[in-house]
């Protein structure tokens, strides 16, 4: 594609990264076959094709966003199944990335979705206080039923939407919480290794399951895990909302403690259970490119970050009962198949560890998550649910997995089908207990 940026813009840092990637891009429409938003709404400014050439205007023109733009690059899940098809290799997650945090600082949004996004920016980020959120959402919830709001696909949604559609989402029960920063599990027998493990912030109010069965898994096998003290949330919340000052803030406060932590005790890597989480440490290295101070810092630290199935890929689980009777159908999440490049091994581990797995019809599609999407567009959200749990139920299975706590939460919405998380039936396959599912 060709590009006309001056040489004052392309002396802007992100300005020459955009035009990298812009020029990448060849027309081909290779990605209009595999982006939910095109697939489901036919429109060409809901394809990734679309929003480039949006994109590129607002950036090569230095216009402010309109509304038109914002429309189109809001309805974007960022699920990054243009760059697994694209045979040009363009980035459009950086390039969307950047237009977004253009559309914060610049695009006046109306008072009520200025509001909103504020709520969630500062509410989900903060575990204590998005707990005290559920809890009160908890009274609300029965009442989100009543709310005769239509669904419409083809404007913006309203703010009582959104409120009906967040309600909808919260638990109808909280678990106990889980164990806090600061906490060492020693390995059992001779230690293997030594690791930290990412808290989350979502998934650890919702599901602190998930990371109690990856404690048990590691430990049982000779891995000391430690829950680093002062770890913040990782940034990709704020992130996808274009508030890349929040976001930056949360990546440096993280590789400090991160840092220290491998400095004093060593660390073979940062594992992490929510692989929109893992994603964005695993940009680091690129979104503080230009920081002097954490630069290198950054580039560790993202090298370090593993989804908990590629760490548990690189050592022999050893499986003291079989469950080759189970159907598991394996959700592969956005984040990790097209955002890290981790599709099979999961459904390999599964299968090595007694269970059989079915992969899902249309696998590369969203399931419509998508961090706050399923908040912000919950009409499309919904719709992609609907769709992704369909294509579930054709492979009749007896339990769904999948390695993101958004996912997993999208998909029991629509489903009384049992949704764990992978390392939760690993855990359950080499000796630990059986998925509570609460």
């Amino acid at each position: 594609m060709k590009t006309e940026f001056s040489l004052a813009q392309l002396a802007d840092p992100d300005i020459k990264e955009a035009d990298k990637i812009l020029r990448a891009c060849v027309h081909c429409g290779f990605c209009t076959a595999t982006c939910p938003t095109y697939v489901l709404l036919g429109d060409e400014l809901d394809s990734p094709r679309g929003r480039i050439y949006l994109i590129k205007e607002m950036l090569e023109k230095d216009r402010p966003p309109t509304q038109e733009v914002v429309k189109h690059i809001d309805r974007c899940l960022s699920c990054l199944a243009c760059m697994t098809t694209c045979p040009s290799g363009v980035n459009y997650m950086h390039l969307v990335d950047q237009a977004r945090v253009r559309i914060e600082k610049n695009y006046t949004r109306p008072l009520p979705e200025r509001a909103l996004r504020a709520v969630l920016a500062w509410v989900l980020p903060r575990p204590g206080l998005f707990r005290w959120s559920m809890m009160l959402a908890r009274f609300g919830r029965p009442l989100a039923a009543l709310l005769p709001i239509p669904r419409s696909a083809s404007a913006s949604p309203t703010l009582l939407r959104r409120i009906k559609a967040m309600l909808a989402l919260a638990p109808r029960r909280l678990p106990a919480p889980g164990p806090s920063g600061g906490s060492v599990f020693a390995a059992l027998g001779q230690r293997r290794g030594r690791v930290a493990l990412l808290q989350g912030c979502a998934q650890q109010v919702l599901a602190p399951r998930i990371n109690q069965a990856a404690i048990s898994l590691l430990t049982r096998h000779g891995i000391e895990v430690v829950l680093v003290r002062d770890e913040q949330c990782c940034g990709a919340l704020t992130h996808h909302l274009g508030r890349d000052d929040d976001a930056l803030a949360r990546a440096r406060a993280n590789i400090t403690v991160w840092q220290k932590e491998a400095e004093q005790g060593g660390l073979d890597a940062i594992l992490v259970t929510t692989s929109g989480c893992g994603t964005v440490i695993k940009d680091y290295g690129f979104m503080l490119r230009e920081d002097r101070e954490f630069a290198p810092a950054a580039a560790k630290i993202s090298a370090l970050a593993k989804d908990i199935t590629e760490y548990l890929g690189a050592i022999e689980l050893t499986p003291s009962q079989q469950q080759s009777d189970i159907v598991i159908a394996y959700h592969s999440a956005c984040s990790l198949q097209h955002g890290q490049k981790i599709s099979e091994l999961p459904k390999e581990l599964l299968s090595k560890n007694g269970f059989v797995v079915k992969d899902v019809p249309e696998s590369h599609l969203c399931c419509g998550s998508a961090g706050t999407y399923n908040i912000l567009q919950p009409d499309i959200a919904s719709r992609l649910r609907d769709r992704k749990v369909a294509n579930i139920a054709m492979v009749k299975p007896d339990m769904i997995a999948a390695g993101n706590i958004g996912c997993m939460v999208q998909i029991a919405g629509g489903t009384s089908v049992p949704v764990v998380h992978t390392v939760e039936l690993l855990d359950w396959a080499t000796g630990g207990r059986r998925p509570g599912l609460s």
